[in-house]
């Protein structure tokens, strides 16, 4: 099974290398996403209670819905497209970034801003020089989390035409050919798994 899956995506390496480039393009933009605004509404969130309740209450509520039902939700509005895909993952992106943000920022010790207070630093060199450096492991923890979730959950994409390595699962399906689908579920785990080491390796190395 594993020779004939090899062989078939040297025989369609073509459509092998754009689907790769398509499944990274459905992780990156949703992360991108996910990442410019979800750092910022976390760091918000951990200052403000009713702020907190409202932003994590309520992407935590989306959380729920499953991200194949976003993808049928987005169709009747933007079509088959990779515009639904990028939505129903930016939604399943932003949750673990925006948590993991609010908890980092939470969780520093107020003697350490008191402290800095006394050495005479303003709010801005607070937030960049303590409290940023102390929050960044915890929040590449999150980042990780949603990384490793997008990369698994863009093979959703294929249902609604916006390509990816979906498309290999999906047709290995209809076909009920196994090695198809191993050449679309394998890059996928491989893929998943890259990012879980640097990125765990990348935590640990800012830990403070």
């Amino acid at each position: 099974m594993w020779q004939q899956a090899w062989a078939y995506a040297l025989d369609n390496s073509d459509k092998f290398v754009a689907a790769l480039q398509q499944h990274l393009l459905l992780v990156a933009v949703p992360l991108t996403i996910g990442i410019v605004f979800g750092l910022p509404l976390g760091w918000w969130s951990a200052q403000s209670k009713t702020v907190s309740t409202v932003v994590i209450n309520g992407f935590n509520a989306l959380r729920v819905i499953p991200s194949l039902a976003v993808l049928f939700l987005a169709i009747p509005v933007l079509g088959l497209s990779f515009a639904s895909a990028a939505i129903a993952l930016t939604l399943l992106a932003m949750p673990p970034i925006l948590i993991s943000t609010d908890v980092a920022f939470r969780t520093i010790a107020p003697a350490i801003q008191e402290a800095a207070v006394g050495m005479g630093m303003n709010q801005s060199q607070i937030l960049r020089q303590i409290e940023i450096p102390l929050a960044l492991p915890v929040m590449i923890a999150g980042i990780k989390t949603a990384t490793v979730e997008v990369i698994a959950s863009a093979t959703l994409a294929a249902f609604v035409g916006a390509g990816g390595l979906g498309d290999f699962i999906v047709l290995g399906f209809a076909a009920y050919d196994p090695a198809i689908l191993l050449v679309g579920a394998v890059p996928v785990a491989l893929l998943a798994l890259i990012a879980e080491i640097s990125l765990s390796w990348l935590q640990r190395s800012l830990q403070r």
